[in-house]
């Protein structure tokens, strides 16, 4: 067991955590903004429609296509990305109940709410990285396409979110004029925030679940010898 790497992914598990809660509160913004869900989440819904998965199953399926895509690029899952899965969605229903957003009425205060949520979502997608415990599945493809590229952040991911919003519509996904204003924004957004927290998403490495496994229960000297 090495010690400090371990006394070091510990303390990055709060920011782990604040990370996927932010995520959570930017996508509750966005969805209570009602101008349209994001592009990720119509393929979510096309697929839900086109196999009869639910929703929740459609976005556990994709993540899981989404690993063994990236698994090639040489992005590998860690505990961040497992965690990511289940987390996300469970703040999203705590947040949803608790009724501490409501949809505006107006038309400008709804495109302030939805891109008040990307900024947050940006920030939580921000803090977990930074944990460098993994990536989410699709932060995780997108940083593969980033460094195998060399492309900037915010080319990657808005060609992403552009692919999938398609690809979703044309599975039967709902498209809406936020849909739109998401998948062109999203990635300059993102790169701002990056830039700011002074991450660089071509250098960064994520510790994957072979790495996470040899820091808990491999000890040092006999992996050493």
């Amino acid at each position: 067991m090495n010690k400090q790497e371990l006394n070091k992914m510990l303390k990055n598990l709060p920011r782990l955590f604040f990370g996927f809660f932010l995520c959570a509160l930017g996508i509750s913004m966005m969805l209570h903004a009602d101008l349209g869900i994001s592009p990720w989440d119509i393929f979510h819904k096309g697929l839900s429609t086109q196999t009869g998965l639910t929703f929740g199953q459609a976005s556990q399926l994709t993540g899981l296509l989404v690993i063994g895509v990236s698994i090639p690029l040489g992005i590998l899952p860690g505990i961040a990305t497992i965690l990511n899965m289940y987390f996300i969605g469970f703040f999203i229903d705590l947040i949803n109940k608790s009724g501490i957003l409501s949809t505006p009425s107006v038309i400008i205060s709804k495109l302030i709410l939805i891109y008040l949520g990307m900024i947050v979502f940006s920030a939580g997608v921000f803090f977990y990285l930074s944990s460098n415990l993994g990536a989410g599945p699709r932060d995780g493809l997108m940083i593969g396409l980033v460094q195998k590229l060399n492309k900037s952040v915010s080319l990657i991911k808005t060609v992403i979110e552009i692919s999938v919003l398609i690809i979703g519509y044309i599975l039967g996904g709902p498209l809406g004029i936020g849909t739109v204003l998401i998948a062109i924004s999203f990635g300059t957004i993102l790169q701002t925030i990056f830039k700011i927290g002074k991450f660089d998403a071509n250098s960064n490495k994520q510790l994957n679940l072979k790495e996470q496994y040899k820091i808990l229960f491999v000890d040092d000297s006999t992996a050493s010898n």
